[in-house]
């Protein structure tokens, strides 16, 4: 079927007390691995694309400077990817934008073939995050789209989105923004960090989750909440990429463990991106030491060559100039790029397999109400 939004998902792990993983991604190869590791394990799937992914998908190497022409068509490409392995995927596939950096960004996004967006008004004073949020959801529900805000401010970096400290939410305040916005998803700030440094043992604050849907759930409102910043940096793909000759030190994510005991506290959608940089960056970096003959191929050579330049860089967008064609459309053009491409799908479903489990998403594919664009509009029109 079609893509759907993200409601029809956040609904039903609402009702069935689970997580959906929300996983990131920058290539085609990359939008077709989880998809069909989701389909694999009968799971529903979110597949985000963040601001600034929009901007490299547009073809932009210097992805930090893409223009909102750049982001209009990488938003396309990355919905022509989605849509070619999810239209007639047997689960359903929400597209969703990460980290919208403002109005015109998520409206690009909605343009191009998302059926979600975040809005992140985070920075922003109380009101002025309202008052974006609210203009975004106003947009974008007329279209069936969902909307995702967010409150509070997770410390460290992911793309343009920088903290140097963490400021946790206050459940009053996200009990208000709810209210006044009618948000389908709130990310909140309960102890995550962005990035793969998030420190040794951090703790979540689940009484900050808890705090939340306790007072929604007394006023009779709908909002999901989501846990950004939570990938896990598994800590054996990070000495395997140091192994090979990489340098990645202090990287530490947050146990999978503390992030199932989030579920119960009502976190809904858990974001991940560094554990799939990770384990692609290590595919290919593997790839290389055991076939040394592809150090000095015509189409992929460049990667290496990057590869070993950048040796403390875990992020492919670093890494995949050399084949930019293959990235953006999913043309193969030989067999060199074919096995560099298969050993990136699987990285992907690596780190994407064993969190499906651990959210417990894996089965609950049927459990989503089939919903449209055009049945949602109905829906937000009441």
């Amino acid at each position: 079927m079609p893509l759907v939004p993200l409601r029809p998902l956040m609904e039903a792990a609402e009702q069935y007390n689970y997580a959906q993983g929300a996983f990131n991604v920058n290539a085609v190869a990359q939008a077709k691995a989880v998809i069909e590791m989701h389909e694999t394990f009968r799971s529903p799937a979110i597949l985000q694309g963040a601001d600034l992914a929009n901007a490299f998908m547009g073809g932009r190497v210097d992805f930090a400077n893409g223009t909102l022409e750049d982001k209009k068509k990488g938003a396309r490409n990355i919905a022509a990817a989605v849509k070619k392995y999810g239209e007639h995927s047997p689960i359903p596939v929400v597209l969703h934008l990460d980290h919208g950096k403002d109005f015109d960004s998520c409206v690009a996004a909605i343009e191009g073939g998302y059926t979600s967006v975040m809005i992140d008004g985070s920075s922003l004073p109380l009101e002025q995050n309202i008052e974006l949020t609210r203009e975004v959801v106003k947009y974008a529900h007329a279209r069936g789209v969902s909307v995702e805000g967010e409150l509070g401010v997770l410390g460290g970096q992911e793309d343009h989105v920088f903290a140097a400290t963490s400021t946790y939410t206050n459940p009053l305040d996200a009990v208000e923004f709810i209210q006044k916005t009618g948000v389908d998803a709130l990310a909140i700030s309960y102890g995550t960090q962005h990035g793969a440094n998030k420190g040794k043992n951090a703790k979540l604050r689940r009484e900050i989750p808890i705090a939340i849907k306790e007072c929604i759930n007394r006023l009779g409102i709908f909002c999901a909440l989501v846990s950004h910043g939570s990938s896990t940096v598994p800590q054996y793909i990070v000495k395997e990429i140091n192994d090979l000759g990489g340098d990645i030190q202090n990287a530490y994510g947050i146990d999978v463990n503390e992030l199932m005991a989030a579920i119960p506290c009502g976190i809904r959608k858990i974001n991940v991106d560094t554990d799939i940089r990770l384990a692609v960056t290590r595919n290919m970096k593997e790839l290389f030491a055991q076939k040394p003959e592809l150090q000095k191929s015509p189409s992929i050579g460049g990667v290496y060559t990057l590869l070993e330049e950048k040796k403390s860089a875990f992020d492919p967008r670093v890494f995949f100039p050399p084949i930019m064609d293959t990235v953006l459309t999913g043309n193969v053009p030989d067999d060199d790029v074919a096995l560099l491409m298969s050993r990136v799908e699987a990285g992907v479903k690596e780190a994407v397999g064993s969190l499906i489990v651990g959210f417990g998403s894996y089965g609950r594919a049927p459990l989503v109400e089939q919903k449209s664009l055009e049945d949602m509009i109905a829906f937000y029109k009441k």
